[in-house]
């Protein structure tokens, strides 16, 4: 049956299968490559001899393949190439010495002999020749740019990138004789020639090795095998349920990884995804490697360290990043961090094409997802929303391929009355064939409830998958791979403070959330996992308070729901994060998360033990404000500085004002722009003549030149939006589950 075959496999067979496929995509195509460049060498200063405990790596760390060090001239491939093969004890071959032998002059006289093309040509023929396993290969700094020769070595070995920091290789080739270096002349710099080659070097790397400034021979070493070892290591990476406990056999015998994670979304059991090992940490040498880096590259280098390989390969992972961050976001920066005042500093995340923070997880995760997915099953994601994620899953998975689209559809309901008119325009407008959005009339927690029982309903899903071959899934911030890029912009805005010149490296900042389903904050928490010194996390939340009684008191009470707040996009009844964020500080206690999240689903509260609320409370603190304090905020803020924000942003501004001490710089996160709540915004601004149609509020907003360019998509969907109907459902859960099986219905075909 349709989806069955898939889904019968291991895990740990699904991850191997998905690593052959990559493999196999790896024969290059037939083109033509631009010919400027290369050779390289050397020199690491060795610092002291080994240390004894190093010298017992297994020889076999790698198995039958060689280990290749892939990087700039000066990277010092040479001299690493030698401590790695006394430390594993394999043969070392450098490709230089293997080119002089065989051309019987040097390397720069061949280079002068023949010329740049046909140097490149000659080079990359011998290297398709070498055939060895079991070695230490050193390429040189050209190798890379032959394709067909860097295929036949990756092939039959583990491409090691040593991305080393230009300064360190201009310092390295100052005191050399560089003229076997292709592409040197007189005009070009080393930093173009290197800038030009990571095309290259970013082509075929397996492993990335990020090196600090002044790192010895020898540590670059030990961070070659170390980063091999978590290659070669395909039970890394494992996940598990937020809710499960400690040596559960069925969980050791039949471990999630990564690509589960992203197509499975929730875990069987009602608990979520977490990691299993914690956060990779970075050091202060290689979070100083990405301060001058571009958003791209710090998303590159950060996701790298968060996905395992052998799941997502890096050089697919780069594509990704750059389809998703490349071209689609209106500033060059991406998610700029702006000066507001004081000692307070706006993280600015709407410049995508849907306007919210949420495009930095759903312009990623529809990739992610259509890379993961199994080729014998059709895929319904199914997102339940108050707004800023029904319109940017529709984009994100929208601008997959027409491939990709055929086999995936979508599906979000939302709260008929309960969300901000401009959201429900812009979410409508997304029509196509394998795109709805449903209304429905009740509140965003009885969508958000439904939507989680029909996942954990396994005669439905079942039903679904035997009838019409077609698995669900979830892109909302339930599943692992929507929060996880969400940690790279809070990376990033420490990352640009420090570039700006208002701290340095080490020094503390505080970071404030207007928080609804608690993912964004906790995405700023695994960044603090991660090396970020971030001091307190301040959690801003709406008039609801849900979130703020509970950091205050450790009571986590639904009892008093269905209070209509200010505003409507942070009015979550039950934030789903709290879920991970609990077992992140009580030290991974499956059975305690069991225990409360049943009470939670059963009574409608739960207290959290005393130790655990001390915890909670050392890391953050909470507040909210009304609707008044938030639209005055608003206006207080365009009078003295001309900036115009949004009210989820004035709402935590209103919270830093009265909880923030002053005495370090603290981040506001700026969810949204404020076209996304162009009524409120214009109410708070005390224009008394507004139309009522979104379009013209827009226009109206954007009129006052005194806020950041709307994205041309967003004005687009809205004017389309007139022209589409709205289909709306009764609170009902077998009408939620009749709209589901006839849009499958219609999209995909009925097995027979």
């Amino acid at each position: 049956m349709p989806g069955l075959m898939y889904t019968g496999m291991c895990h740990l067979t699904r991850r191997l299968f998905h690593t052959w496929v990559y493999n196999q995509s790896l024969i290059p195509r037939n083109r033509k490559v631009a010919l400027t460049f290369p050779k390289t060498f050397l020199f690491l200063k060795p610092a002291k001899s080994m240390q004894s405990t190093m010298l017992s790596t297994p020889k076999s760390l790698a198995g039958e393949k060689n280990i290749v060090l892939l990087g700039a001239p000066g990277a010092g491939k040479t001299t690493v190439a030698v401590f790695v093969g006394q430390i594993t004890g394999l043969h070392v071959i450098h490709i230089n010495d293997i080119l002089e032998k065989t051309w019987h002059m040097s390397v720069a006289q061949k280079l002068q002999e023949v010329g740049e093309e046909l140097f490149l040509q000659e080079e990359g023929e011998i290297l398709q020749k070498l055939s060895t396993v079991r070695s230490v290969i050193s390429l040189t700094g050209s190798n890379p740019m032959h394709p067909s020769s860097m295929y036949h070595v990756k092939k039959n070995g583990i491409v090691v990138y040593l991305d080393v920091p230009l300064e360190d290789i201009l310092e390295r080739l100052g005191g050399m004789n560089v003229n076997h270096i292709v592409g040197l002349r007189p005009g070009v710099s080393m930093q173009e020639i290197f800038r030009y080659r990571q095309q290259f070097y970013h082509q075929w790397y397996d492993v990335r090795v990020l090196c600090q400034a002044g790192d010895t021979a020898e540590a670059v070493a030990v961070k070659v095998l170390d980063g091999i070892k978590r290659y070669q290591d395909s039970k890394s990476g494992i996940f598990l349920s937020t809710r499960s406990i400690d040596n559960n056999v069925e969980f050791m015998q039949n471990p999630s990884f990564f690509t589960d994670v992203v197509i499975e979304g929730m875990a069987l059991d009602g608990g979520l995804f977490v990691p299993a090992d914690p956060f990779p940490e970075l050091t202060a040498g290689e979070w100083q490697r990405l301060v001058e880096a571009s958003y791209t590259e710090r998303a590159q280098v950060l996701l790298e360290k968060c996905i395992h390989p052998n799941d997502v390969p890096a050089v697919i992972l780069r594509e990704m990043v750059m389809k998703a961050y490349g071209q689609n976001f209106s500033c060059n920066e991406i998610a700029p961090v702006r000066h507001l005042s004081g000692s307070q500093f706006l993280l600015e995340l709407f410049y995508g094409p849907t306007a919210s923070f949420m495009d930095f997880a759903l312009q990623m995760l529809p990739q992610l997802f259509a890379y993961c997915m199994p080729r014998t099953c059709n895929y319904l994601i199914l997102v339940a929303t108050s707004g800023d994620t029904g319109s940017a899953v529709l984009d994100g998975f929208l601008r997959l391929s027409d491939t990709d689209k055929q086999r995936i559809a979508i599906l979000t309901f939302f709260p008929e009355e309960r969300i901000n008119q401009l959201q429900k325009a812009q979410m409508i407008s997304y029509k196509a064939e394998n795109v709805r959005s449903v209304g429905v009339k009740s509140n965003l927690e009885f969508c958000q409830t439904i939507v989680k029982q029909i996942f954990t309903n396994p005669v439905y899903t079942g039903f679904l998958t035997v009838e019409y071959g077609t698995a669900l899934c979830t892109a909302n911030s339930t599943n692992w791979a929507c929060l996880l890029p969400q940690v790279v912009y809070h990376a990033s805005s420490y990352l640009d403070l420090i570039n700006q010149g208002v701290i340095t490296f080490g020094d503390p900042i505080d970071i404030c959330i207007p928080t609804g389903n608690f993912d964004n904050i906790l995405a700023a928490v695994y960044a603090k996992c991660m090396g970020i010194p971030i001091r307190k996390f301040i959690c801003a939340s709406n008039q609801s308070s849900t979130l703020t009684d509970f950091i205050r008191t450790g009571k986590y009470d639904l009892r008093h729901g269905n209070v209509t707040a200010f505003p409507p996009t942070l009015d979550v009844l039950k934030a789903s994060n709290i879920e991970r964020y609990l077992h992140l500080v009580s030290q991974g206690s499956g059975l305690l998360m069991t225990k409360l999240f049943s009470q939670l689903e059963e009574q409608y509260y739960f207290q959290v033990p005393n130790p655990l609320l001390e915890r909670i409370q050392h890391d953050f603190v909470s507040d909210w404000c009304s609707e008044g304090e938030c639209l005055d905020a608003i206006y207080s803020v365009y009078r003295s500085t001309g900036y115009i924000l949004d009210p989820d942003t004035a709402m935590a501004k209103v919270v830093v004002d009265r909880q923030h001490d002053g005495t370090c710089p603290v981040v506001v996160v700026s969810t949204a722009h404020p076209c996304k709540s162009a009524a409120a915004v214009l109410q708070a601004l005390k224009v008394k003549e507004k139309s009522q149609q979104p379009i013209d509020q827009l226009q109206m907003l954007n009129s006052l030149n005194s806020m950041p360019l709307i994205h041309s998509a967003v004005l687009e969907r809205i004017r389309k939006a007139h022209t589409q109907d709205n289909q709306v459902c009764p609170a009902d859960p077998s009408d939620i589950m009749d709209n589901i099986e006839r849009f499958i219905y219609q999209k995909f075909m009925c097995v027979a």
